[in-house]
């Protein structure tokens, strides 16, 4: 039985329809990501399940299994600011304390009571008990606490009041009161958004050990690719439901897009068929025969003609020549750095060299930020020295935008940028990071922070500079705008290719801060890592191979482990190739002389069956139930293919035989 169930639910805010004709079921125990663009509905869809504010759709209708309890992670936490931390994440237990001041009662009462009386309280307390050992018995006092460390909060911040924490600290504190609930739904709306790499780990471990159904939309690729076994797509007010993770999502997505794709350009050369043969036969011989398919054509048009699939983020973003720079980009050494009394990092003594990918990581706090403003001059050092090499032309890319003209609209903000610095490169940059139609002419003050945050990236990568500085690029980024950043840097950071200053591409140094682990394994293959003590060490090698290395220490191999070697950025994987197969004017002349005997009806009819089989199987490829079943959908690829094979030979002979 499902624990919880939508089914053709609408809500829309005035014209605009955020929800329209969703459907879902989720299975007590499943684990789900929900994905999709911003703006699209999941939050919308969450709150509606957990039942928050009023809100109900205006059509269709929500079930949540009777007896089943709902938690949802708030962006804008419900928390009490007069209690301590430590005191408020124990609110979660109150039904917990509430039994236990239950039970002492029933103590005192038994003591002073006798005979029957005595009885019935001796009753009631092993009820009370039971009740009790059910909602987590004595032992909570250390669960509060493992939770807090896990998501970040250490003992220093337990007796601070929550009114004086900071947003990231009550961020976290919402979460871990959450999961210290343990309801039997939880839904979470982005958990990871105040958490380091340390509290992410610690919440996918969390995830995937937990009994009850999750609802988790997060950026976090990760996370999702190892916390759910299915994934819900909201597009177009439609939720769309794939099995597996984030990367078997990708895959079963793109299958559907092209099946869909397939099916509307069919739909597209039967029109341009008919309309050809009705335009010709329309005052001749055949002129009833031409009307009837007019009709049956205009019929078609209207009832079944489908609009071309939407596909997100075709545009290749074009990036400006890279000038080279000297071989040592950054040189460092013994570079230290304290505030208030606590050291931040000491000694730290790198260099960097052109072409070099290196991601930054460490704790909240470890500063991460600091280090790098120290070692591109931006910020001074307690000691050490950190020299710029010649010819560096570096982009630095902060969390912050005072830097950016709020009156510029989207296009003139980035036109600056292009290379021939036009309004049509400029709309073609903005379409790559996902700003379309009337948002591309929007004031960059109207904007949401992480659609500023679009347009600085956007202008940042294509503005020519050889060294690029990024500070949490992803943090208010969705998925498609995080892939089209990260195929952006991929493009910057590869090998050099061309001669000269105008022909040259790639090549470029990279400095990335994040706690995107996707991003980080997928960019760089040096690590500087920050240990939040005042250590810092440099790693060669993945984010990946890091991991691998603390895995392995902790297993305490005795089998000395090289570390790894950076990655040789020529050595890229390579796409696949595909079998050269015959071409279609070959395959028609091995057929000519057979097809040119068959009668005229014949034909046609031997092409609209074969067309009608193909639209069947192109309508189970486009329906999501499909890929349910990796094998199905396999079989029905090759069916496909075996189907237009059949169906070449014979539309060419159709359209020979049109030819005037």
């Amino acid at each position: 039985m499902a624990v919880v169930t939508a089914a053709n639910v609408v809500l829309a805010f005035g014209d605009r329809h955020v929800l329209d004709g969703a459907n879902l079921t989720l299975a007590p125990g499943e684990h789900v990501g929900m994905v999709g663009r911003n703006g699209c509905g999941k939050s919308t869809l969450m709150k509606l399940i957990a039942g928050l504010g009023g809100l109900k759709p205006q059509a269709g209708q929500i079930q949540v299994a009777r007896g089943a309890t709902v938690g949802y992670l708030h962006q804008d936490p419900d928390l009490d600011a007069d209690r301590t931390l430590r005191q408020e994440a124990g609110r979660a237990f109150d039904h917990l304390n509430a039994l236990h001041a239950k039970l002492d009662g029933l103590t005192h009462d038994m003591a002073e009571a006798s005979g029957d009386a005595l009885e019935r309280l001796l009753k009631q307390y092993e009820q009370v008990e039971h009740e009790v050992e059910a909602a987590g018995g004595y032992a909570v006092d250390h669960k509060i606490e493992a939770t807090l460390h896990g998501v970040g909060l250490g003992d220093e911040t337990f007796d601070v009041p929550v009114s004086g924490l900071s947003g990231g600290q009550r961020g976290r504190l919402a979460l871990a009161k959450l999961l210290l609930s343990e309801p039997d739904v939880l839904l979470l709306d982005e958990p990871t958004n105040h958490l380091d790499i340390a509290g992410r780990q610690w919440l996918e471990e969390y995830l995937t050990g937990y009994g009850g159904a999750v609802i988790v939309i997060s950026h976090d690729r990760w996370l999702l690719n190892r916390a759910v076994t299915k994934i819900y797509e909201i597009e177009e007010g439609r939720v769309y439901e794939y099995p597996g993770n984030y990367d078997q999502y990708r895959e079963l997505r793109a299958e559907r897009r092209a099946a869909l794709l397939r099916q509307y350009e069919k739909q597209q050369e039967k029109v341009k068929r008919e309309q050809a043969y009705i335009d010709r036969y329309r005052a001749g011989q055949r002129s009833r025969q031409a009307k009837g398919r007019e009709k049956r054509l205009d019929r078609f048009r209207r009832d079944d003609m489908m609009d071309r699939p939407i596909e997100q983020g075709d545009v290749a973003i074009r990036m400006r020549p890279v000038p080279r720079c000297s071989e040592q980009v950054i040189t460092a050494e013994h570079v230290r750095k304290a505030y208030d009394g606590v050291t931040l990092f000491n000694d730290v003594t790198i260099t960097i060299k052109r072409g070099d990918r290196i991601g930054v990581i460490g704790p909240n706090g470890a500063g991460k930020s600091t280090l790098v403003r120290c070692l591109i001059g931006e910020q001074a050092a307690d000691g050490g020295t950190s020299r710029i090499g010649s010819g560096v032309e570096l982009g630095h890319y902060r969390q912050t935008h005072e830097h950016m003209n709020l009156d510029a609209t989207v296009v003139e903000y980035l036109q600056r940028f292009v290379p021939n610095e036009t309004e049509q490169e400029a709309r073609d940059l903005a379409g790559a990071f996902l700003f379309s139609g009337l948002d591309q002419d929007k004031p960059l003050g109207v904007l949401s922070g992480g659609e500023r945050s679009r347009a600085a990236l956007a202008g940042l990568v294509v503005a020519g500079h050889n060294v690029l500085v990024l500070d949490e690029p992803t943090n208010h980024l969705d998925i498609p705008s995080a892939e089209r950043l990260e195929d952006a840097l991929r493009h910057f950071t590869r090998d050099t290719k061309g001669y000269g200053q105008n022909a040259l591409q790639g090549g470029g140094t990279l400095i990335l801060i994040t706690h995107d682990r996707m991003l980080l394994d997928d960019l760089v293959d040096q690590l500087i890592v920050l240990d939040g003590l005042g250590g810092a060490k440099h790693f060669l090698g993945t984010y990946s191979d890091y991991i691998e290395s603390l895995r392995a220490a902790v297993r305490q191999d005795t089998t000395p482990k090289p570390q790894p070697k950076p990655r040789n950025k020529s050595s890229k994987k390579k796409g696949k190739t595909t079998k050269t197969e015959s071409t279609p004017g070959a395959r028609a002349k091995r057929k000519q002389t057979a097809l040119s005997l068959v009668k005229q009806e014949d034909l046609e009819a031997r092409i609209e069956k074969i067309e009608g089989q193909i639209e069947q199987v192109d309508a189970q490829l486009a329906d999501p139930d499909t890929y349910r079943d990796p094998e199905k959908a396999k079989k029905l690829q090759l069916k496909r293919e075996e189907l237009a094979a059949d169906l070449e030979p014979l539309e060419e002979e159709w359209m020979a035989r049109a030819e005037p």
